[in-house]
C-alpha cells in the first residue's frame, strides 16, 4: 500500500448506539503468524467496527529489514493498529514514525509476550519490570508519530502478581499521556512455560483488571484472555471499556459477524458466509496477479464454515494442493460447491 493512500477510520454508522464511539470496545488480538494483512482484510469483511491489530513487528525488523513488506496494508483494514516490539527508545521512535507514515490508526507497544526470543531482545513481558523505561518509550513514540500509543500487558510477571505491581506499572505510563491499556488477565511466567502454556496455565484473574479500571476511571481499559462469546463480552463491558479476542475469532471467524450489532448497536444486517467469500473476489484476484499464493490468503478462511454443514469439506478443498496446478478462484468455488452439496443433503435428511 502506498502510505499516501491511507484513509481515516470508517465513521460511526447512523445505526450505531448514541453513546460516544469507543474504538477499543472490541478488538482482534495481535497474533504472530496469524493476523497478517490477508487475515485482517478477511476479518474486515465480517465486521465494520472491530479494531484490528497487526502481528508484532520488532524495531529491529523496521530498522534493518524490508519496511514495506512489514508495514503495507489495504485501506479497507481501517481501523488498524501496528503492534511494535522493542525497548530501545530511539528505535521505538523510529518505528513509530514509520507507522505514522504508513497510515496506521494506532501504535501498540508489546509488554506482554513471554517467549524466550522476545525476552532475549529485552522486550515483551519483561518490560513490565521497568515501567519508567516503558514510559520513556511510549512518550518517544507519541512524539515521533502524533498517533495514539497504547500498551498491551499482563497482570503480572513471575512472582510479581499482586495488584500493586500492575498499578505501579500503569501509573507512570499513564502520567505521560498514555490513555489506553489492553490487559491480558493472566500473569506471565518468564521461564518454565512456553508461550502456549502462558496462554493457558496461569489462572485468569478478571477482577484484577476490573480493579485497574476502578482505580483509573479516566483510562480506557480493554480486557483480554479466555473470552469466547458475545455474551461474555457484554458481561466484561459492564466493568471495563473494551474486550479483545484472539484465537476464538481466528478459529471461528464468523463470530465477528455478531460484533457490529451486539456490541456497537449497528442495525445493518450481518453478511452471510457466502457474501463474505464473494467480498474477497477482487482482493484475491489482485493478490494472485501480484504473485501471492492462494494458500497465504485462504488459510485464514478455513474456519468460516465451522460447525456448519460442509464445513469439513470446505476446509479440505481449501487445504489440499494439487501439484499439477496452482490453486486459484476456482478452488474457492469448488469449496463453496461442497458446502452447498452438504447443506442440500442436510435439508433432505431433515425433511425425510
Amino acid at each position: 500500500m502506498d502510505p499516501t493512500n491511507a484513509v481515516a477510520p470508517p465513521a460511526e454508522s447512523a445505526g450505531a448506539a448514541a453513546a460516544p464511539f469507543n474504538p477499543w470496545r472490541f478488538c482482534v488480538a495481535p497474533m504472530m503468524d496469524w493476523t497478517d494483512r490477508h487475515c485482517r482484510f478477511f476479518h474486515r469483511q465480517l465486521t465494520r467496527h472491530t479494531r484490528m491489530y497487526t502481528e508484532m513487528v520488532t524495531t529491529g525488523a523496521l530498522r534493518h529489514g524490508d519496511v514495506h513488506r512489514h508495514l503495507r496494508f489495504d485501506r479497507a483494514e481501517h481501523p488498524v493498529a501496528l503492534q511494535i516490539g522493542g525497548s530501545d527508545v530511539p528505535l521505538l521512535a523510529h518505528a513509530a514514525e514509520l507507522g505514522a507514515q504508513y497510515g496506521y490508526d494506532e501504535l501498540n507497544l508489546n509488554c506482554g509476550c513471554p517467549s524466550d526470543r522476545v525476552q532475549d531482545g529485552g522486550f515483551g513481558a519483561c518490560l513490565m519490570m521497568g515501567p519508567k523505561q516503558v514510559a520513556a518509550g511510549v512518550q518517544a513514540m507519541m512524539r515521533a508519530s502524533g498517533l495514539p500509543v497504547t500498551v498491551k500487558c499482563r497482570i503480572g510477571v513471575d512472582y510479581s502478581e499482586d495488584y500493586v505491581f500492575l498499578r505501579d506499572f500503569v501509573e507512570p505510563i499513564a502520567e505521560i499521556g498514555c490513555t489506553t491499556f489492553i490487559v491480558h488477565a493472566r500473569k506471565a511466567w518468564l521461564s518454565g512455560l512456553s508461550p502456549k502454556e502462558n496462554r493457558e496455565i496461569p489462572p485468569l484473574r478478571y477482577d484484577t483488571v476490573y480493579r485497574l479500571k476502578q482505580d483509573f476511571p479516566q483510562l480506557t481499559i480493554c480486557i483480554n484472555g479466555g473470552i469466547h462469546t458475545m455474551e461474555e463480552c457484554l458481561d466484561h463491558l459492564k466493568q471495563v471499556d473494551g474486550v479483545m479476542l484472539g484465537r476464538e475469532v481466528y478459529e471461528n471467524p464468523y463470530r465477528l459477524a455478531e460484533v457490529d450489532s451486539k456490541l456497537f448497536g449497528d442495525t445493518r444486517p450481518a453478511p452471510s458466509r457466502v457474501e463474505v467469500v464473494d467480498a474477497m473476489y477482487d482482493y484475491i484476484h489482485d493478490e494472485l496477479a501480484a504473485g501471492t499464493s492462494l494458500h497465504h490468503i485462504t488459510r485464514h478462511m478455513l474456519g468460516l464454515y465451522r460447525n456448519q454443514p460442509g464445513g469439513k469439506q470446505f476446509r479440505r478443498v481449501l487445504s489440499e494442493h494439487d501439484a499439477s496446478r496452482e490453486p486459484d478462484w476456482d478452488t474457492i468455488e469448488a469449496a463453496l460447491a461442497e458446502v452447498e452439496k452438504a447443506a442440500a443433503s442436510a435439508g433432505n435428511r431433515a425433511a425425510a
